[in-house]
């Protein structure tokens, strides 16, 4: 995705096996997520999950403002960082959210996936925050090879003097949701594998 126009992408979510569902997009593997059983997690917000595990990032009791509401990235992440054994108090902000900065001010987590180059500003962050930028943006710059460079929602120059912890674009997110995805193709594997020796 995104597929080409007149391609209905819920369609092609629903046709693909559940046990082959390796990026955790089909309702089923939505379910099990939201419900907390064993299945396929979105890669992206599980990246962020092991980002948060391995720099030993403490979710309990924390207040987890998440900006974006999609289904690959906002609503699995919150249903991550809302789990038992996580147990996160979150808040979900998107394009209707009124005086969104009064919200993200209080996150001791804040993940921004909204796809908008450098949205979030330090004035949307308070100090010593956890920020994790989910965004990958194209901006132009005459001065790259390409005429472009790739940035994050976060104004990371700007916002990282303020912050306890922050992840960088690129080689943050981007690099963890390709690792995830690698990981969950590893578990169809083994599942199917388990099965063709019954």
């Amino acid at each position: 995705m995104p597929l080409p126009v007149g391609i209905n992408p819920e369609e092609i979510i629903k046709a693909i096996a559940v046990e082959k569902d390796v990026d955790g997009f089909h309702p089923q593997s939505v379910g099990n997520l939201l419900i907390g059983n064993p299945g396929f997690v979105s890669c992206t917000p599980q990246g962020v999950m092991e980002i948060l595990d391995y720099y030993h990032i403490e979710t309990a009791g924390m207040h987890a403002v998440i900006i974006g509401r999609s289904n690959i990235v906002g609503k699995p992440m919150a249903s991550l960082l809302m789990q038992k054994g996580r147990d996160a108090t979150v808040t979900i902000c998107h394009s209707r959210t009124k005086d969104l900065p009064s919200i993200t001010r209080q996150a001791d987590i804040l993940i921004a996936a909204i796809g908008k180059p450098h949205f979030v500003t330090s004035d949307m962050v308070k100090d010593d925050a956890v920020v994790i930028d989910v965004g990958i943006n194209r901006i132009e710059d005459a001065s790259r090879k390409r005429g472009y460079r790739l940035v994050g929602d976060v104004d990371y120059e700007q916002v990282a003097p303020h912050c306890n912890a922050i992840t960088p674009v690129p080689g943050g997110v981007g690099v963890m949701t390709i690792a995830m995805l690698m990981k969950n193709t590893m578990q169809a594997a083994k599942q199917f594998a388990s099965k063709e020796v019954k």
